[in-house]
Parts: structure tokens; sequence; C-alpha cells
């Protein structure tokens, strides 16, 4: 049987589950840890815990830490390396590099003509405070992040300028986003391979301006239109990802991407739809590694 590892978090629900589905598929269950990650350019090596990630048949990235950051972009690097070595990797590290980054992943939807709401990049804050004057409400969102954490609301008012040199602090290229009538929904529309699985919604509590599940959002079944499927197909297909999840919202003016995703997708299937993301998963990096 091939030998598969998972890259993900101890503990994680999403990283154990898709461990264990690998488990009982290849009879050998390997979950690492990127902190725990060597690499020797010298001899060529990449060592987990005494073993040589050199060896294996495949790998699959489901996290690559806890938290969003830069730092993820050299982990990424790691496994760039591990698959110079002739390891498949799902997704591959490259692919990953080109989502991971807020700004990185909208600037290629735009130039592809991809449909998002109007967003603005500055380092300014003269200049995000005009920004901000003309969205009226505007959502303030780091560069690395997922499921609305660190993302500042703003109305214009006198006191903006003051919160924006806030934000700014912690932030100093201004990524800032009309703040959108999500009507309490929008979509995670999931592709393994660059074809269509299925699509969840998240419903907010009414009380969060988001719907994250981190405010309370919850999981359910959504049927999403045509062209709402066919815009994120066409946004995931930019990035060239094994599993890509599309944030989308519905407008009365039409779909509208907000982000392309390689680690979301599994808890949504499930809670939603009943579906195994993880040993669909799983079953697609078997038939690819067996070509």
């Amino acid at each position: 049987m091939p030998q598969i590892a998972v890259i993900g978090n101890y503990g994680g629900w999403s990283s154990e589950h898709l461990a264990d589905c690998v488990a009982r598929a290849t009879g050998k269950r390997l979950l690492v840890d990127m902190e725990n990650v060597r690499l020797d350019l010298e001899r060529e090596k990449v060592w987990y815990e005494g073993m040589d990630l050199t060896r294996l048949d495949a790998v699959i990235i489901k996290k690559i830490g806890p938290h969003y950051s830069p730092h993820l972009l050299d982990r990424l690097e790691i496994l760039r390396f591990l698959e110079n070595s002739g390891v498949r990797i799902f997704s591959r590290p490259l692919s990953i590099m080109r989502v991971l980054d807020r700004l990185g992943c909208t600037v290629t939807l735009r130039m592809a003509g991809i449909p998002m709401p109007p967003t603005a990049i500055t380092e300014n804050t003269e200049q995000a405070v005009k920004i901000i004057e003309e969205y009226e409400d505007a959502v303030l969102k780091p560069l690395y992040s997922s499921k609305a954490r660190g993302m500042w609301v703003l109305q214009y008012g006198r006191d903006t300028y003051i919160s924006v040199e806030d934000f700014k602090r912690n932030n100093p290229i201004l990524y800032i986003q009309k703040k959108m009538n999500l009507r309490g929904m929008d979509l995670g529309i999931v592709f393994l391979g660059g074809e269509y699985v299925t699509t969840y919604a998240r419903c907010s509590d009414a009380i969060s301006w988001n719907t994250s599940t981190e405010t309370g959002g919850r999981y359910v079944a959504h049927d999403p239109l045509p062209e709402s499927i066919e815009i994120a197909r066409k946004a995931q297909a930019l990035f060239d990802l094994d599993f890509a999840t599309v944030d989308v919202v519905e407008t009365p003016d039409g779909p509208l991407v907000f982000e392309v995703t390689a680690f979301g997708g599994f808890k949504g299937m499930e809670t939603a739809r009943n579906m195994d993301g993880a040993r669909c998963y799983v079953d697609y990096v078997l038939k690819r590694i067996a070509t």
C-alpha cells in the first residue's frame, strides 16, 4: 500500500479526520505538524520524528499551521523542496501559496475578471479614509486570516482616521472591502480536482455582521444558482488546487466571490450535506498516485 502523510494540526478536527481516513485506506497513519519537520539541504532530506519524508508516495496538505501568517509561506517552501524530491503533494505548495495571501488571491481573481465586492488596497491612512467614505460601510481585512478573524467593520464618520490608524498598527497594508449585505448567508462551493462536488451555506445568527462559524454561524444545505457554480469554477481553476472551496455571496446583481481557499470544506460538507470530504479526498489521491 502507498505511504501517505497528512500535513495538519495535532488535535484539529479536519486534520485528525483526514489522517484517520488515510489510515483506513492504507493501513498507516501519519499526521505531520510542520513545526516538528527538519529540512536538511545538504543531504537533501526532510525529516519528521526520525522518518525520511522523501520516501513517501504522497502528502496531503490539510493545514500548515493553527493560524494564518506569512510564516506559513516558509513552511510551504519546505514542502516545495519535498515535492521536488519526487513526492506527490496535494495540493501543490506553489498553488497554496497563491491563495494563502488574501491580496495575492484577490489580484489574481480580479485580473481574470472574477466578480468581487468593491475592494481597494493602500498603505496611506488618508487614502483609506477616502475609500471608506466612498463605501460608507467597509470591512478592513488582514492579509492572512480565516473565519473573519482580525477583520474590522468601519462606518464612515469623524473617528474613521483614528480607527484606521489603530488597525494599521498590525496591518501596514490596508485591504479595504465594501461591506456587503449578505442577507444572513454566504456559500462554500467545493471542488475536487477542478470538478464541482457540492455547496453548503454559512448562515448567521442575525447578530454578527458575518456568517463565520466562529461568531455563531451555522452550516446548512443550499443549492446555488448555476451561475454561482460557474463563477466559482472559473475562480478555483486559476489556482490549480486539488481541493478548493470558493466563498461566494449571491446578490440581486449576481454572485460575487470573496476568496478561494485550500484549507476549508470538510466540516461544512459533513454538517450540511452529510458528505465525508476527507474520504472523497483520499479516494481522489489514491487514484492519482496509481496512474
